[in-house]
């Protein structure tokens, strides 16, 4: 009866299934220490004891992806049409040591392949054949007590942050997107203080050949706490700030030196959810100032008596732009280096000069499967700005009309998460081209793309 006992007090402490993010150095597989919560296919690779203690040890893992695209009129017509389609595969494999509490190597090597694209890989998203995505080690240290921690991590890591609108991995797309530097991550509860210092990697198609990006660098801090006075609300504050010695805009090409201060509201009340951030933008361009903003929200309430019980959600957000194209000064918004999938997985626009309204809806049937539906258009802040990709590049320039309706957006996407491992999605969109595209050279064209994904975490 004591074995039964202490067996079903084990069984309990352990958590239901492997516990998988896509952030793979936040997983957490020290609970497999207890031999009871073993259950799981992968569980002997998860946790590889290296001392009698069970502190010392390694965690091998991986992720494979297998990613279909097929597009009508790319880019609204302007990229070469690949009448089958296109294969997108990525291969992770990671290793993750403990020496301890307070010392962890952590290392991600990559494979990424593009294969039947007419025209070839995209730069940076699509083929990156053989390299780290990650490697770096921390050291973990308690100078304020013990219910204090200051990590530090020094290498090639990915940054994540907020909502990922100025600051992500780039996972949604083939070849993430990491930074070499190093960063101290401060645990205060109810504080987490964020501070580092990085360059960007530029990702080149071949085996072992990335390198860190010379001409930019990168650098902030970036604090987040619960709001004690609401009621599941929280707020991240933060100050970002990049150099760049070549960027690009409508206006011109230049050095670049801008500024970032920003805050986001945040969380979950009852059956409504919101997720709202203001940013302020500063700094030099070429012989000009910046003076630049963006305001976005995100907001939802569940029906959670309803059968399927329906999400419906609201998401908004302006991005200013330039206001004369041949002064020295400059008003466009950057985005810095945001989630890849941001407005739609066809990546066909970015948040710089951008003003937008997107009704959506959710349905859940079970824990495991999601349906969500959106509607969504499109204008230009300025009509003295372009439009620009996710990595602010130019790709309509300011033309001559006045015209500010880019267009709008009808997408759907089915999420099936069929086990702990195993993730399914499709995705539709079609893109109806308003004025300004029209007006625009080359005319542009209505898109039509579809995507179907399967991903495997271990």
């Amino acid at each position: 009866m004591l074995l039964d006992v202490a067996w079903s007090h084990a069984a309990s402490s352990c958590p239901s299934g492997p516990q998988y993010s896509n952030v793979r150095y936040d997983d957490d597989f020290s609970y497999l220490r207890d031999p009871a919560c073993r259950n799981d296919f992968w569980d002997p690779l998860k946790y590889i004891p290296l001392n009698a203690r069970g502190d010392w040890y390694l965690s091998l893992g991986g992720e494979i992806r297998e990613r279909y695209e097929r597009f009508h009129n790319p880019s609204w017509g302007q990229q070469p049409q690949s009448p089958g389609g296109f294969l997108l595969q990525r291969y992770l494999l990671i290793g993750d040591l403990h020496l301890g509490e307070n010392v962890r190597i952590f290392s991600e090597l990559m494979s990424d392949w593009e294969n039947a694209r007419v025209g070839g890989p995209r730069p940076m998203i699509d083929q990156d054949q053989l390299d780290f995505t990650q490697f770096f080690v921390d050291l973990k240290l308690h100078p304020f007590g013990s219910d204090t921690s200051l990590t530090l991590r020094v290498g090639r890591q990915w940054l994540i942050y907020g909502s990922q609108r100025l600051i992500s991995d780039r996972y949604g797309p083939n070849v993430p997107l990491p930074f070499d530097g190093a960063r101290a991550i401060l645990n205060a509860a109810p504080w987490r203080v964020d501070a580092f210092a990085t360059k960007p990697v530029e990702t080149n198609p071949g085996v072992f050949d990335d390198q860190t990006h010379l001409p930019t660098w990168f650098w902030g801090i970036y604090a987040t706490r619960p709001l004690s006075f609401i009621d599941g609300g929280n707020i991240d504050l933060y100050y970002l700030g990049i150099h760049n010695k070549s960027a690009t805009y409508a206006q011109e090409t230049g050095k670049e030196s801008r500024h970032t201060v920003g805050t986001r509201l945040w969380g979950v009340r009852g059956a409504w959810d919101s997720n709202s951030e203001f940013v302020g933008q500063t700094g030099t361009f070429g012989d000009g100032y910046i003076l630049a903003w963006n305001a976005v929200t995100d907001t939802g309430y569940t029906l959670e008596s309803v059968p399927l019980q329906p999400r419906l959600g609201l998401r908004a957000g302006i991005t200013s732009g330039d206001h004369d194209k041949n002064g020295p000064n400059l008003q466009t918004f950057s985005p810095l280096f945001p989630t890849g999938f941001y407005f739609n997985q066809a990546i066909l626009n970015g948040p710089l000069n951008e003003m937008g309204v997107h009704p959506n809806f959710t349905l859940h049937m079970g824990k495991s499967i999601a349906l969500n539906g959106e509607w969504g258009w499109f204008w230009r802040q300025s009509t003295s700005d372009g439009i620009y990709g996710l990595g602010s590049n130019l790709i309509r320039p300011v033309g001559t009309t006045k015209d500010t309706y880019e267009g709008s957006q009808a997408q759907v996407t089915f999420d099936w998460q069929l086990d702990a491992h195993t993730h399914f999605q499709i995705n539709y969109l079609h893109f109806f081209v308003g004025g300004y595209l029209k007006d625009t050279s080359p005319v542009g064209k209505d898109v039509d793309f579809v995507t179907t994904s399967i991903q495997y975490l271990f």
